[in-house]
């Protein structure tokens, strides 16, 4: 045989781009890699907007700390913060302030429970923003914790059409085994990709949350200080 139809015949030309991988895979196994790829989309989306997020609310609470601790008054500061829909440090301040403001105000209230009421509607204001800032994290842990496996099932089902492909040819050489194992394969590949930057962003997310509650607890603590000391000093008065 000539050496050239012998190279030939050991290497025949296969098409194993990824489009027609997709193409030339089992209908469940496609079934998987649409929805892992949507999966992988969504995660992005996910990503993106808590990135702008956390990075806004970061934003909002350093410059809410520079306007309280520069000497401005509290009446000031709440008719400006008052406005809109505060969040962020800015929340649990409006939300002090408005019961501070409610039971001076208002006839009948007790003055010796209100820094019991504040410390109570500052904790509630402070659950409401890490809500804000947790939505959808589950999302990113299921998809971080289930890609894979829901990969590897199209994966195992891949390589039992496979195996039944090659038994009914009767062929066992390479070039009849791979092309199959590779479309299989290619399954797990799609639900690492979706997973990968999951568990990644929901770890660096869950830190960040962290990092705010922290934060907001600190200002809330903080904050309960001063107008502990003014209810002291009315009461003195």
């Amino acid at each position: 045989m000539n050496p050239v139809d012998v190279a030939q015949v050991a290497a025949p030309v296969t098409e194993v781009s990824l489009w027609h991988m997709f193409w030339q895979a089992h209908f469940v196994v496609k079934l998987v890699m649409l929805g892992l790829a949507g999966a992988s989309v969504w995660c992005w989306a996910i990503i993106i907007d808590k990135a702008l997020l956390f990075r806004r609310t970061r934003a909002d609470m350093n410059a809410f700390e520079d306007n309280f601790w520069s000497g401005q008054s509290l009446e000031e500061l709440y008719r400006a913060e008052a406005h809109g829909t505060p969040t962020g440090m800015a929340a649990v301040f409006v939300a002090a302030m408005r019961e501070w403001k409610r039971s001076f105000e208002g006839a009948g209230r007790s003055i010796a429970s209100l820094p019991q009421r504040i410390d109570k509607v500052m904790d509630v204001s402070i659950q409401r923003e890490m809500e804000r800032l947790e939505s959808r994290l589950l999302v990113l842990a299921t998809i971080g914790s289930s890609a894979p496996f829901i990969g590897l099932f199209g994966t195992v089902w891949g390589i039992m059409t496979s195996f039944r492909s090659i038994a009914a040819s009767k062929n066992t050489s390479l070039a009849v085994v791979a092309p199959g194992i590779a479309e299989a394969l290619f399954a797990t590949a799609i639900g690492l990709i979706a997973a990968i930057p999951a568990v990644i962003a929901y770890n660096r997310y869950q830190a960040e949350a962290a990092r705010a509650q922290t934060r907001l607890e600190g200002f809330a603590d903080e904050f309960s200080s001063i107008l502990s000391r003014q209810i002291d000093e009315r009461h003195a008065a």
